[in-house]
């Protein structure tokens, strides 16, 4: 019965204050080798559903396409267009797919070094991190569809539209990476309050500037460079600003 109680210590994860360097490194390249695993299994399921995932990615612009009664095609222009389009998506797909997993070995990592305090606030931020990200390439995707409208227009009636599917799945994946990461603002200054770096008290008194900083940010970090994306980016922006000032407030009173 001792035996085993030792034999079940021995096994415990030591702390990190207790690990050498070299088991750092060791638990380093077992978690990266566990999201490299996982991140090819992903590959290969989104390499398999390809047709599927194109399909989705091509919504937007078949909306467009068939409002202006055209078919929705996209074309290439060389034999290995296609090859690159299926293994960029399979790449981008693999990731989506793998990132729980990759978060996951991320956090277990990061874990052991974070006191009781700091764990009790990062699961909620984790969580909220992925919503948000998952939330603003929803509206990316959403909006795509405008913006390739306003998109078509602004060229004028004379010009036929062949579009190729790299550069185009270039510009969904940048949308929907621009939108995602925005939507990431509430968390960050949420933490900074946290941190003490800023106060409510300052997030308000800096509210104008907050408005021409957003509205520069939208117009500048917005891809398709449509005034319906710049919109859709600025106006959740500063939603989240006001968010955040009153989350700040809750935050310190309790």
């Amino acid at each position: 019965m001792a035996l085993s109680v030792l034999h079940r210590q021995g096994r415990q994860r030591p702390s990190p204050d207790e690990m050498t360097l070299v088991e750092h490194l060791a638990e380093l390249r077992r978690r990266l080798i566990v999201s490299i695993v996982a991140l090819a299994i992903a590959g290969v399921v989104a390499f398999m559903i390809y047709n599927q995932l194109l399909s989705l990615l091509e919504h937007p612009y078949c909306e467009v396409a068939r409002a202006a009664h055209q078919s929705c095609k996209l074309w290439v222009t060389g034999p290995l267009d296609g090859l690159t389009l299926r293994v960029k998506l399979s790449l981008y797909g693999g990731v989506f797919f793998a990132s729980p997993v990759i978060l996951w070995e991320l956090w277990r990592f990061i874990t052991p070094g974070l006191n009781p305090n700091e764990k009790r606030y990062a699961v909620p931020f984790v969580i909220s991190s992925i919503l948000l990200f998952s939330f603003g390439g929803l509206i990316a995707m959403l909006v795509l569809t405008h913006a390739l409208s306003w998109l078509r227009s602004i060229g004028g009636p004379t010009l036929a539209e062949i579009y190729s599917p790299t550069k185009y799945l270039n510009l969904v994946v940048l949308m929907i990476v621009a939108f995602g990461l925005t939507f990431e603002f509430p968390v960050v200054l949420i933490s900074l309050e946290l941190a003490g770096i800023l106060t409510p008290a300052k997030l308000s008194a800096w509210r104008r500037w907050a408005i021409l900083a957003i509205a520069i940010v939208a117009a500048v970090i917005t891809p398709s460079s449509d005034p319906f994306s710049m919109i859709a980016m600025a106006v959740p922006m500063y939603v989240f600003y006001e968010l955040s000032i009153i989350a700040g407030r809750i935050l310190r009173r309790r």
